[in-house]
């Protein structure tokens, strides 16, 4: 039974692998466009921050954020996956928003570097955003 059992497990994982490579895909990190991000924060509270992004001609969907932090400092961009072998009838570059949530634990200011690209010696953009921490209204 056991042998049984074995072969099954076996012929499925055979069939279920595909060879076909119109299924290939790749990450790309995406410049951003602009910031929808508050003014100020309070310690404790979490705050949507809203980017928009140019996603060029082609198959590209969202993935996820690239975030990065050192101390108060975090960098962020946006990672799009690429489906380069699939027709999707965008032919155009579009602007599209994401958004995630940031929680404030600490004092003092944010600063937010927010990937914009290169430039043509290939040094990395940033739009640079600071925020400070205030304290709660009574």
């Amino acid at each position: 039974m056991k042998k049984l059992i074995f072969i099954c497990v076996l012929m499925l994982s055979l069939t279920s692998c595909s060879v076909d490579d119109t299924n290939d895909y790749y990450n790309e990190i995406l410049p951003i466009v602009s910031v929808d991000i508050p003014d100020e924060f309070v310690m404790g509270g979490v705050y949507p921050i809203t980017v928009t992004y140019s996603r060029p001609a082609g198959c590209y969907a969202f993935y996820n954020f690239y975030y990065t932090r050192n101390l108060n400092e975090r960098t962020v961009a946006v990672i799009n996956t690429a489906y380069p072998n699939k027709d999707c009838g965008m032919d155009a570059p579009s602007e599209v928003e994401a958004t995630f949530n940031f929680k404030v634990t600490n004092n003092g200011t944010y600063v937010f570097k927010f990937w914009q690209g290169k430039d043509d010696s290939g040094t990395d953009l940033y739009y640079i955003v600071e925020v400070p921490v205030v304290e709660q209204a009574e």
